[in-house]
Parts: structure tokens; C-alpha cells; sequence
């Protein structure tokens, strides 16, 4: 497909989504301070961002309440604390996966809640089940994507199935998931064109959540928005699982829509995010997860790795060779 737009020009259909909370929930297991939260919000007000992702709405039956911060879960009133009545432009998203998150009750009818959107997270071998959450959210009021992980794992022709059966559903967006950030730009473009053909079949949107495994993630997300994709993940100082994601300040940089401004998110990485590196918290990119990312597998070994405070990097490339070839 031809490239939409160019460096200079303004696309009416990018939507910037924050992902600090949720994706960067998962470097502290979610136990974030009001206060940041609070900031943050506000940041992306100031920011211009389209929607700020608040969390999971992850199941209480399965995770104990009492080993996660409450944005593991999400609740309504806790998001109601922080955006009140959110009289802003600024929407609100939170993430349910399938088979983790008891939706029929935690998730209530939009009317009720602050939030906006709800983002469904799939494998390619749970789409029946993803295609019943997209059913009953969008029954409730709320707008949908659904997020289909790992596709670096999957075949061009489940892919192509996948999108068909999700097309035939009131979702609004497909998303493009580098889970384990194993993708190169050419192959991000090239997922691009394929979602994007049949999203345009269906009357949907494309988006696109990077990994920064092997230092890609702005560069994929770039390229994927280049070829049509409109829904842009990125979260602030890349905070993220294992490499963490594509750099909110980055991607606000380089968009020249003058409603964008990198200047609040800035502030929030000077009285925040530094603060939670000092503390600890580890996220960015290192040898393990290039290694993962090369090897296009499951960041858990390098997430082990780091969480041990290892440095014997030269090992642990033979230990995910042995894993993977084993």
C-alpha cells in the first residue's frame, strides 16, 4: 500500500495512547502513587495525548488484590478519583484480557464509568472468547480494539482469519502487538499493509503497540503509521514490561499535529520517572531482552536475568540458544 501522509503534514486520524500504567504497571507490579497518577493524567491533558490507558481489569478471582497496586485492577471509583468527571479531550482506557478479567461484572455499563474505551487482549487461539468481550463491551456503550499479541509468533494465514472473523464484529481497531519485540520495520510495514487492507474492507482502524527489545519500538511504530496505521501506543520514558515500549516523549516529537506537545511529558519524567529508576524499578533495553527479541521469544528468561541482577550476559546467551533449540 502507498504511505499515507508525510513529515510535514497533519493526519486527522492519529489517536496517541498512554500506556505508562498499564504497561509500566507491569515493571512495579501496578503500585504507582496517587500522586503520579494524578500527574500524569494531568500531563496528558496538557499533552494533547488522545487516550490514557489506566490499567487491566484483571479478574479478582484470579489475581490475590493483596500482591498488585489497584491498577491491576481498575477500578471505577479509584479511575473516578483521579479524572473526577474528565471534562477534558482526553479518554480513558483500561485493558481486559481474555480469560483473566470476570467482564459480565467488573465491567459495567459505560453510563456508569469514566471510562471510554476498553482494549481486549487476544491470542490467536482465544478469538471466539475475545470476539464475546468485543459483543458484550460494545453492548454496554464502550468503544473497542482488540489487541492481538504475540503476532510475531503467528502465520500470515491466521492472521488474515483472525482479522477476518474481528472485522464481521462492532470493534473499532486492530491492533498490531509486538509482544516480544521481535519485528523489524519492513516486517512492521508489511503488517501494516495487511491489517490495514482489511480493516479498510470492514470499516475499522489499524493500531500498534511496540516492544523495544532490539531498540525498534519508535522506529516500528513510525513505520507502521506511515503505511496507515492510526492508533499509536506509547508510554512515558518507554516504561514497560521487560524492554519497555515505544518513548511517549519520542512519538510527540515527531507528530506534527500542534495539539501534541512533549513539554508535560518531560516534567513527568524529570519528578517521576527518574525517581522510580532510583528506587529500583528496572525497564529499558539490555542484552537479555535483545536476545529474547532476536530469538522472537517470551521476555521471561531476561525479566529472570535482570530481576537476579546478573551480568553474566555471555551464559545466559548460550542459556536462551539451549531454550530455544533445545
Amino acid at each position: 500500500m502507498a504511505k499515507k501522509g508525510d513529515l510535514l503534514t497533519v493526519r486527522e486520524d492519529i489517536r496517541v495512547v498512554d500506556a505508562t500504567i498499564r504497561d509500566g504497571g507491569l515493571c512495579n507490579d501496578f503500585r504507582f502513587t496517587d500522586k503520579f497518577v494524578k500527574d500524569l493524567y494531568h500531563a496528558n491533558v496538557k499533552a494533547g495525548v488522545d487516550y490514557m490507558e489506566f490499567g487491566y481489569k484483571a479478574s479478582k478471582e484470579i489475581f490475590k488484590e493483596e500482591n498488585f497496586g489497584k491498577w491491576k485492577f481498575s477500578n471505577d471509583d479509584h479511575i473516578r478519583e483521579v479524572v473526577g468527571e474528565n471534562d477534558t479531550n482526553l479518554k480513558i482506557a483500561v485493558m481486559a484480557d481474555v480469560g483473566r478479567t470476570d467482564f459480565k461484572n467488573d465491567i459495567i455499563p459505560k453510563n456508569e464509568s469514566p471510562i471510554d474505551l476498553i482494549r481486549i487482549a487476544t491470542y490467536i487461539n482465544t478469538i471466539p472468547a475475545a470476539v464475546e468481550m468485543i459483543e458484550d463491551a460494545v453492548k454496554k456503550g464502550y468503544e473497542t480494539t482488540i489487541n492481538i499479541m504475540a503476532v510475531s509468533k503467528a502465520t500470515r494465514e491466521d492472521i488474515v482469519s483472525a482479522l477476518e472473523i474481528f472485522g464481521k464484529t462492532p470493534v473499532n481497531a486492530f491492533y498490531i502487538v509486538d509482544s516480544y519485540g521481535a519485528l523489524y520495520p519492513e516486517q512492521a510495514r508489511d503488517l501494516a499493509d495487511l491489517y490495514c487492507e482489511i480493516a479498510d474492507k470492514y470499516g475499522k482502524s489499524v493500531g500498534v503497540h511496540a516492544h523495544n527489545n532490539q531498540q525498534l519500538a519508535f522506529a516500528n511504530t513510525i513505520e507502521a503509521m506511515t503505511h496507515g496505521v492510526s492508533y499509536l501506543d506509547a508510554t512515558v520514558d518507554g516504561m514497560g514490561r521487560g524492554a519497555g515500549n515505544c518513548a511517549l516523549e519520542l512519538l510527540l516529537g515527531f507528530l506534527k499535529n500542534p495539539k501534541y506537545q512533549v513539554q508535560p511529558i518531560i516534567k513527568i519524567i524529570e519528578e517521576h520517572t527518574s525517581a522510580l529508576r532510583k528506587q529500583g524499578v528496572k525497564w529499558g533495553y539490555d542484552i537479555p531482552y535483545m536476545l529474547t527479541g532476536q530469538y522472537n521469544t517470551h521476555p521471561r528468561p531476561a525479566i529472570s536475568f535482570t530481576n537476579e541482577n546478573r551480568e553474566d550476559y555471555y551464559n545466559f546467551s548460550n542459556e536462551i540458544f539451549d531454550i530455544i533449540n533445545g
